[in-house]
């Protein structure tokens, strides 16, 4: 609980012909983390593969995928798991030309339809003006002693050509369309050109009636319909078979974008390894308690012609070794707050279980009401009980703790939902009353805890990694630790120790001696370091103890900004009654009006306890975190550790 899960460092040598069967395998179980290795005399003489190419083709066969989903108007699906062999790029590639084909066709048809709809529509949008005139539109240009002008001109220019024409003109307006009046003129041949003129001042424009040998205005119409409906049919069993064909290729793109990425992440694993001619060295890390199962699969994958060695990491650097932790399912929101700070380093303590005894206590501490643990109780409840993914799931468990966190704490304070009546169950009192001061030094109180625990945290893990020098001497090593731990004995005890006497040693003894030591340190090291034959940071050992002694203080200061640091817990629970009190206040005065002020009165001390468990609530959470990360975490953890991402093929595990 208090460390990674431990790891093996596993190198497998396989035929070049089981190499995909293998990644294949190891690519289900999803508990190898792969390294890539170059090649040299401890791994292979030749280097991994390029797979630039077939990267390449794999993108274009996502875009057409992605792009014949547009097509067809089918929704990306959730991840799928095919079966690795069932299909190859090659049969991919020739279904999916087999569907782009069917849809093309469709897609064809479709704007071929639509097409000649428009055109349909065009034409009788351009004759419909002209349905009951009683004059033969079709045979007007057979008339050899009558000149007709049939068209359309602006609304407004109907009157002012009246005018202009005279009476050797019949003018004819038809019902308008838009912002245009259909007109037919007519007028002798011989005032032609002047009716022409007249038109033209007129913006009017000529159009030529679409009406075939016989036909007629009435005749276009009806047969101008009856094309419409055929097209309206058409288009119907267009997007019928649309639909028809978007199902039958939806289940099948998804395959095939899934064995896409399959491919992918094969290829790529496969550039990572080192081969002769014939083998294949695999390398990688594998949690220890998974190691078995490992073997035994490669082994069956195989059929026994594999060589696999499994070593601890005693030796490899401890960046190099990925970290995974796992926690019991009530931890799991505790250890999504760790590593959004970063991850432990493998061989460093881990934090988790720590982080939720403290988080829990400062979230409570500053939101202390039963009634709004509750609410947020209940609603993680909900959460961790319906949530549809693990991480909605772990943030209700975590609102869960948080509202229990908050209820005990509520108890103590003698706080519900801000109920004066209330108080008087207080195992304590409330926040704003008795003296503040017994809260700030609760806070206080906490803080010297959690401040102290990230001390001795940091202390074993110096030790672990053999750094004795910093073990000791680190501004949160042992030395730091007397020191702090002595600062606050003398500020509880200087009075007793002033009377016996006792008050200057007891300052040389927690003061002057810790900083003596870390002014000793990079001097120290320095000096070792240059015995060891290694670079140092200092150049010379006055820069070494000038450096040493600015940190001494710093670590001085720190200590004392970080403890105070904690009374933040006490102003934001004061905070916090204060909401609650002035919407009691309000709604009091708000209770007095003479109309409706019972009601108004409710309705506030509803919105006051909203607000408090919105808005306290976010705050609390924040400055709970914040407190986790700043003066906590920045005592012992490095936040350096590399995450375990296992090798996974199809959907990730919920």
């Amino acid at each position: 609980m208090f460390r990674a899960v431990p790891m093996m460092r596993l190198s497998a040598i396989v035929l070049d012909r089981d190499e995909r069967p293998v990644l294949q395998g190891l690519g289900r179980m999803g508990v190898l983390h792969i390294t890539r290795a170059k090649a040299g005399p401890e791994t292979a003489p030749f280097a991994p593969p390029d797979h630039s190419g077939q990267h390449a083709r794999c993108d274009r066969i996502t875009g057409r995928i992605a792009e014949l989903r547009r097509i067809l108007g089918i929704a990306a699906p959730a991840a799928a798991r095919p079966e690795p062999e069932s299909m190859t790029l090659d049969r991919i590639e020739e279904l999916l030309g087999q569907f782009e084909q069917a849809a093309a066709g469709l897609a064809g048809r479709r704007q071929g339809a639509q097409a000649r709809k428009n055109q349909v529509a065009a034409v009788l949008e351009q004759v419909s003006s002209f349905q009951g005139v009683n004059i033969p539109l079709e045979e007007l240009g057979r008339f050899s002693f009558l000149h007709f002008a049939v068209g359309s001109l602006p609304e407004q220019q109907l009157e002012s050509l009246r005018g202009k024409v005279g009476g050797n003109v019949i003018l004819l307006p038809l019902p308008p369309k838009s912002d245009r009046r259909a007109m037919v003129a007519v007028t002798s041949h011989a005032g032609r050109s002047a009716l022409e003129a007249a038109l033209r001042d007129a913006m009017f424009r000529h159009e030529t009636i679409p009406l075939d040998n016989g036909g007629t205005v009435a005749t276009v119409i009806a047969e101008s319909g009856r094309e419409q409906e055929r097209l309206d049919a058409e288009l119907e069993q267009v997007g019928r078979a649309f639909l028809e064909l978007a199902a039958s290729a939806a289940p099948r793109l998804a395959e095939m974008e899934q064995l896409v990425l399959m491919e992918q992440r094969i290829l790529e694993a496969e550039e990572g390894f080192p081969h002769t001619d014939a083998t294949v060295l695999i390398i990688g890390w594998v949690p220890a308690s998974d190691l078995p199962a490992v073997k035994q699969r490669l082994k069956e994958i195989t059929r026994g012609s594999c060589v696999v060695e499994a070593v601890a990491p005693d030796h490899v650097p401890e960046d190099q070794v990925p970290v995974l932790l796992r926690h019991p399912r009530i931890l799991r929101p505790f250890e999504m707050l760790v590593s959004g700070y970063g991850l432990p380093g493998y061989r460093e303590l881990e934090p988790t279980l720590f982080v939720a005894i403290t988080y829990m206590l400062m979230f409570g501490m500053m939101f202390g009401d039963v009634g709004h643990g509750a609410v947020l109780a209940l609603a993680g409840l909900a959460a961790a009980a319906a949530g549809r993914t693990r991480k909605v799931r772990d943030v209700g468990v975590l609102l869960l703790l948080a509202g229990l966190s908050s209820m005990a704490f509520g108890a103590v304070y003698g706080s519900y939902f801000g109920i004066a009546s209330l108080r008087v169950h207080a195992l304590w009192h409330d926040p704003l009353e008795g003296n503040p001061m017994d809260l700030m030094l609760a806070a206080m109180g906490l803080g010297v805890v959690i401040i102290s625990i990230g001390i001795v945290l940091n202390v074993i893990n110096r030790f672990r990694k053999r750094d004795w020098i910093g073990g000791l001497l680190d501004s949160f090593g042992v030395v730091g630790a007397l020191f702090y731990w002595g600062a606050l004995g003398l500020i509880l005890k200087y009075a007793a120790l002033r009377e016996r006497g006792l008050a200057g040693l007891a300052v040389t003894l927690v003061v002057a001696v810790p900083i003596a030591a870390w002014a000793l340190r990079e001097p120290l090291k320095l000096a070792l370091a240059r015995r060891a034959g290694r670079p140092a940071r200092a150049a010379g050992f006055f820069e070494a103890a000038m450096e040493s002694v600015v940190e001494a203080f710093e670590a001085a200061l720190s200590y004392m900004a970080n403890t105070i640091s904690f009374v933040r817990l006490a102003a934001y629970a004061m905070s916090h009654a204060a909401v609650l009190m002035a919407t009691f206040l309000l709604a009091a005065e708000v209770s007095k009006f003479s109309k409706g002020g019972g009601a108004l009165s409710v309705l506030i001390i509803i919105a006051g306890n909203l607000v408090a468990i919105l808005l306290e609530g976010v705050i609390a959470a924040v400055q709970a975190l914040r407190l986790e990360y700043y003066e906590f975490f920045g005592k012992f953890f490095s936040g350096s550790g590399q995450a375990f991402t296992p090798f996974q093929l199809g959907a990730k595990k919920d």
